[in-house]
């Protein structure tokens, strides 16, 4: 009878452990690979998938300290970035569409200027877009930005 008293309270606890594990596990969520499958779209074609749903060609330019740094540096106007955004192809390797907490597009195309560029836009919403960086692709310049 001693032997059993003296692991009852182990007994128990290890039985209250279990029946507290299961039912965590009988009422969580499914897991994010489960809701993933279930939710799995396909991916995008082409550059022009992501352009036409998530990036308004005619958005509000923002513009971060880090891009207004790369442009003086790099003698790129604001109406450079324009042409960019309104005529600049996507970038599928360069950009990240599921980049938090904005999906950030890569667009790059040649300015009237000539200067072959690269901009990384971050559409917020569908009126406004904060540009990123500005890449001159042709031309490597010695930029101190922070």
């Amino acid at each position: 009878m001693k032997t059993a008293q003296k692991y009852l309270p182990v007994v128990l606890l290890a039985l209250l452990l279990i029946a507290g594990w299961q039912q965590k596990w009988w009422r969580s969520e499914p897991s994010t690979a489960a809701r993933t499958k279930s939710v799995v779209t396909r991916p995008p074609r082409s550059a022009a998938d992501y352009s036409g749903s998530l990036l308004n060609r005619h958005a509000r330019l923002e513009y971060t300290k880090h891009a207004r740094c790369r442009m003086e540096c790099r003698h790129v106007t604001e109406g450079e970035v324009q042409e960019i955004l309104a005529n600049g192809e996507v970038n599928l390797e360069k950009s990240n569409p599921n980049d938090h907490p904005c999906p950030t597009f890569a667009l790059e195309g040649h300015s009237q200027e000539g200067q072959h560029l690269r901009i990384v836009f971050a559409p917020c919403d569908e009126n406004n877009a904060r540009v990123i960086t500005c890449i001159d692709l042709d031309k490597d310049w010695a930029c101190h930005c922070e």
